[in-house]
């Protein structure tokens, strides 16, 4: 493995990560999500339903952390707790139409502000860079 290349590769997503949280602080509206509430909402999405306990072991995130940004959720109406049948202490979180609204509004504003960023790349390039981002990605999540 080149070493230029990994040290390239690490100051590239140094910048990069700046630059898109100073890009996200600067653009965003009073009513777009953060990127935690966006990520937690979509997971929810995906999978119908989640526990505090299952969210903490997928982001890898303490439970009471997860426990106040799924209450900021909640307060805001992009949640709802569901009881489990069998333990009354015991909730599940569902996303609210208001919930599912947010996030599809805000998945097509960052989609669409992705495909600005990559106007100028052909289609192969796209394609080869977003096989590459996911296998780091995958990477990354098993490291």
């Amino acid at each position: 493995m080149d070493p230029h290349a990994v040290e390239t590769i690490e100051m590239e997503l140094a910048h990069l990560i700046r630059r898109l949280i100073a890009e996200t602080t600067y653009r965003k509206s009073g009513d777009s999500l953060d990127r935690a509430a966006y990520l937690l909402l979509d997971h929810i999405a995906g999978s119908g339903w989640a526990s505090v306990k299952t969210l903490a072991e997928e982001f890898r995130l303490d439970s009471s952390t997860i426990s106040r940004q799924t209450a900021a959720l909640e307060k805001k109406g992009h949640l709802a707790r569901r009881p489990v049948e069998n333990d009354r202490r015991a909730y599940t979180l569902e996303l609210t139409e208001l919930g599912r609204l947010e996030l599809e509004r805000n998945k097509q504003m960052r989609t669409e502000r992705v495909g600005e960023l990559l106007e100028g790349w052909t289609a192969q390039e796209v394609e080869q860079f977003s096989r590459l981002l996911q296998k780091f990605g995958e990477s990354v999540s098993e490291g």
